[in-house]
């Protein structure tokens, strides 16, 4: 198994509980787990990885487990309860430095939890409905929730009494009615202060804390249906967004307008991300493909079919260049199978015989010849 898990380019988590890798250059899926224990308990919510080295994958199951698999054995080498099941499930999982860990559950529990304790060594309260919790990718110690009626917050996790940033709620529409919260998804805007969220109410809105305006710099509208995740490029003043329909854009983070929109999907959306060098975006939700596109030419690079519902994914900084590179050579669009393919194209095709009818069914023709010759 340590030599199907160091092909793997992409990372992704299932309904099932079964964690997938996929070799993009290779055209090749995986599964990793045991198919015989597989339960809604061991549904995976939530995927990080736990090294610099990316040597070690944490996950993060419904039943409020982190589990750790090492991409050089290809096997599952630890299990620790970071959470209980009241909390609600994974809604943020992070890797801190030091061997720490950062969770989030649904119920607003944001906890740090150390290699060598059973017990949380901090803990701060985020809310309820929280749908998502993000860790700052340049300060480890700045972390943003937010979800249904639960603004965007920003937290410093050596401080955790207060949040050093809440959002403010948005102006009354034009009839004087209040304009609900709703976050599912946010991300840092590197090299600046600035946040980035996406909202049930298919909006895009980007909050400065360094102003003394505690609503959004900016606000932008995107179809008409839920947005369920983001992700912003390596380069450029863009983000990605999805929606509960299958509808992926482009969006400049400037003016909030549309660059382009990305097609092929079928489903609902639940994750995306980008690549951190290259100018591709990773997708995957309810229609149970992964799909790969071009952020430059927007057109499909790769999809792969992995027969169950997808919750999360994760790009490998070093591989998923290498698949990129050889996206023109290898075909566009073509779909990678899982190795389970395989069993099934082996059997035998039964195919299903005509029905003979019936006495009372070759009547009803014949009468209606009859009324059709008195008439």
């Amino acid at each position: 198994m340590g030599e199907r898990s160091r092909l793997c380019s992409v990372w992704l988590g299932s309904e099932t509980g079964i964690l997938k890798g996929v070799s993009v250059s290779r055209k090749q899926a995986f599964n990793f787990c045991n198919t015989s224990h597989l339960s809604r308990d061991q549904e995976l919510r939530a995927l990080c990885w736990g090294d610099p080295a990316e040597s070690e994958l944490l996950v993060g199951a419904v039943d409020g487990t982190v589990k750790t698999f090492s991409t050089e054995k290809g096997e599952f080498t630890e299990s620790r309860r970071c959470g209980d099941p009241e909390d609600g499930c994974f809604t943020g999982l992070a890797a801190l430095g030091g061997s720490g860990l950062l969770t989030c559950g649904e119920r607003g529990p944001v906890r740090v939890w150390r290699e060598d304790s059973t017990e949380p060594v901090a803990e701060l309260d985020a809310g309820k409905n929280v749908c998502r919790m993000r860790l700052s990718p340049v300060h480890p110690n700045r972390v943003a929730t937010g979800g249904k009626e639960n603004g965007l917050k920003i937290w410093d996790l050596e401080r955790p009494e207060e949040p050093t940033f809440t959002a403010k709620n948005l102006r009354d529409d034009w009839l004087d009615l209040r304009r609900a919260h709703w976050v599912r998804d946010m991300a840092f805007i590197p090299e600046t202060d600035k946040v980035v969220t996406c909202t049930g109410f298919h909006q895009i809105h980007v909050f400065d804390p360094s102003s003394p305006q505690r609503r959004p710099v900016l606000e932008a509208d995107y179809g008409e249906y839920p947005l369920t995740a983001l992700s912003l490029p390596a380069a450029g003043n863009t983000v990605v967004v999805g929606n509960t329909h299958g509808e992926i854009a482009l969006l400049d983070l400037r003016k909030g307008l549309v660059r382009g929109c990305l097609k092929g999907l079928a489903g609902g959306v639940r994750w995306l991300q980008c690549h951190p060098s290259q100018p591709v975006v990773a997708s995957c939700g309810l229609d149970r493909f992964l799909r790969i596109h071009g952020l430059e030419d927007r057109k499909l690079l790769h999809k792969v079919y992995l027969k169950s519902r997808l919750n999360c994914l994760l790009l490998s900084s070093r591989d998923l260049e290498d698949a990129a590179g050889e996206a023109g050579t290898e075909g566009v669009g073509e779909e990678v199978k899982d190795e389970e393919d395989e069993v099934w194209d082996t059997m035998e095709q039964v195919e299903e015989k005509p029905k003979r009818k019936t006495g009372e069914e070759e009547e009803e023709p014949q009468k209606k010849r009859k009324k059709k010759k008195k008439a």
